[in-house]
């Protein structure tokens, strides 16, 4: 049985990783090579794609950490998860969404949606 816990954190771990050597073992472990991932804002492919996703993400929010929002539920082959971002130990300036398509325990697929984003 897949472990929704472990697949969601591994993903922020991910995420928040600023090493590059240390996230690619870690995009490793929560995406499969062939990963495609979405959002409304970005999109990237492949462990490459994803990783130059988070760098952007870091250097435009660079201190912010993402975190777990309540626990993540999904069934089949489906996750569902929600996450923070903000700065460390305060309140959150980004919330969203993911959907996420699971291959033997880790992410395939993954769809983005934000739930709250600073005004303009």
């Amino acid at each position: 049985m897949t472990d929704l816990n472990t697949i969601a954190e591994n993903y922020v771990a991910a995420w928040n990783e600023s090493d590059a050597a240390r996230r690619q073992a870690l995009l490793k472990a929560a995406f499969t090579d062939d990963v495609s991932y979405r959002d409304p804002i970005m999109q990237g492919d492949g462990h490459d794609g994803v990783a130059a996703l988070i760098d952007g993400v870091q250097q435009r929010f660079a201190g912010f950490r993402f975190s777990l929002k309540g626990m993540p539920d999904g069934f089949g082959d489906t996750i569902r998860f929600s996450w923070n971002l903000g700065p460390e130990g305060t309140d959150s300036v980004i919330e969203g969404t993911d959907i996420g398509v699971i291959e033997n325990g880790r992410l395939k697929r993954v769809t983005g949606f934000l739930d709250k984003v600073p005004a303009q």
